[in-house]
C-alpha cells in the first residue's frame, strides 16, 4: 500500500511542481508577473554574481550558482518577492594589467561604472513593472560600492512615490560566518576557502561544480588563487552557512522595507 502511494506521488510530482508558479521572472509570462505583483509579490530581488577564478577546485561560475540559489531562497523566506536574473559579470580586476582575479585565465571583469549602470537599468525595469521595493545585492565582493550608490540614488528619486530601492551588503553575514569558523578552529581565508567552498558543496548534489580531488590549502597566490584551506570545507558546514546567509539577508530586507513604510 505504501509502495503504491509512493509510485502515485512519483507520477504526480512533475504536475505538482508545475502547479507552483516560479519565483524567477524569466520563467514567467508577463501576465503572470503582473498577477504576482497584484497578489502581493511587490519586492524584486537583484543579486549579482561573477565569473572568476575560485581556485583549482571550484568552477568559475561559483558566484552565479550561489547567487541564483540564494536569491530564490530569500524570495521563499520573504514570501512577497520575485527574483530577477543573476547578473553574471562583476569587477574582478584590470584585464590589461591582469591584476587581482584577472591574473587567472577564465576570469571576466567589467568596469564598476558598467556594473552599476546595469544594476540601475534593471532596477528601473523592476519599478516600471510595478514593484514597490527593489533590493540590490552582490555575491562577489567587487562592485558593492557601485550597488550601494545606485540604490541610494534611485531611492532618493523614487521614495516620494512610495517606491524604494535598497542595497543589502554581505559584511554582517560574513562576520558571523568568520566568527563561527574561528570558534571551531577553521581557517576562514579571503578567497576560495572554507565558507564559499562549503556553500557550493552543499548545493552541488550532482558533483558538477567542485573538484574534490583538487581541494588543497592555499599556497602561493599566483599559483593557486586560493587564500584559506578548502580541505576543511564540507556540505554540512555549507548548509549552516547558507542558512546564516539567507536568514541574515532576509531579516535585513524586512527591516529596510518596514523602515521605508
Amino acid at each position: 500500500m505504501k509502495i503504491g502511494r509512493f509510485i502515485l506521488l512519483a507520477l504526480m510530482w512533475p504536475t505538482m511542481v508545475r502547479s507552483q508558479p516560479s519565483l524567477l521572472i524569466e520563467e514567467l509570462t508577463w501576465p503572470e508577473v503582473r498577477a504576482a505583483i497584484a497578489s502581493g509579490k511587490t519586492t524584486a530581488i537583484y543579486l549579482a554574481g561573477s565569473v572568476e577564478e575560485s581556485g583549482p577546485h571550484m568552477v568559475l561560475g561559483k558566484h552565479n550558482i550561489l547567487a541564483r540559489y540564494e536569491a530564490l531562497a530569500i524570495a521563499r523566506e520573504l514570501g512577497n518577492a520575485l527574483v530577477y536574473p543573476v547578473m553574471p559579470f562583476a569587477p574582478t580586476g584590470d584585464p590589461i594589467k591582469k591584476d587581482d582575479l584577472m591574473e587567472f585565465p577564465g576570469s571576466i571583469s567589467i568596469a564598476d561604472k558598467t556594473f552599476g549602470l546595469v544594476a540601475r537599468d534593471v532596477a528601473l525595469s523592476a519599478i516600471s513593472a510595478g514593484f514597490k521595493n527593489v533590493v540590490l545585492m552582490g555575491e562577489h565582493g567587487g562592485g558593492q560600492d557601485a550597488l550601494k550608490e545606485i540604490a541610494a540614488s534611485l531611492d532618493a528619486r523614487w521614495s516620494s512615490k512610495g517606491i524604494h530601492v535598497y542595497y543589502v551588503g554581505y559584511k554582517e553575514v560574513d562576520r558571523q560566518i568568520a566568527e563561527y569558523c574561528k570558534a571551531n578552529g577553521l581557517v576562514v581565508g579571503e578567497h576560495a576557502g572554507v565558507p564559499d567552498t562549503s556553500r557550493l558543496l552543499f548545493i552541488d548534489t550532482q558533483g558538477m561544480w567542485v573538484r574534490r580531488d583538487k581541494m588543497a590549502p592555499g599556497g602561493e597566490w599566483s599559483k593557486t588563487g586560493v587564500d584559506g584551506d578548502p580541505t576543511q570545507a564540507s556540505a554540512e558546514l555549507g548548509e549552516r552557512f547558507m542558512a546564516m546567509c539567507v536568514q541574515g539577508w532576509s531579516k535585513e530586507i524586512r527591516r529596510l522595507i518596514d523602515k521605508g513604510k
